[in-house]
């Protein structure tokens, strides 16, 4: 079994689904992870979001503020990994269209 696929990180994943807005979801991530660990994830997104957009790595990284080396491992979840980076994504241009 994956480290990922296991009781404790259901419970996690559960936890996050049970949330019903973006308030509720900031007080849960705000008291799970450090200030560092929201701010890395959230550049990861947009940096994945960037990449969709064909941006280059040198431009990412002056616009997001992160390492060519965490653009390439984003670049590399985005195309080769379990699809996340792309459901997000996708789901999020969805919403912006139906705005």
């Amino acid at each position: 079994m994956s480290p990922y696929h296991n009781p404790a990180m259901k419970r996690l994943y559960e936890a996050i689904l049970s949330l019903q807005n973006e308030d509720e979801c900031a007080r849960f991530f705000e008291d799970l992870c450090t200030i560092r660990e929201l701010m890395d994830m959230a550049q990861r997104l947009e940096a994945a979001a960037l990449l969709d957009q064909k941006m280059s790595y040198q431009s990412i990284a002056q616009q997001v503020k992160i390492s060519t080396a965490t653009i390439g491992r984003v670049s590399k979840c985005l195309n080769y990994g379990a699809g996340g980076y792309r459901l997000a994504l996708d789901r999020r241009k969805e919403k912006e269209e139906q705005s």
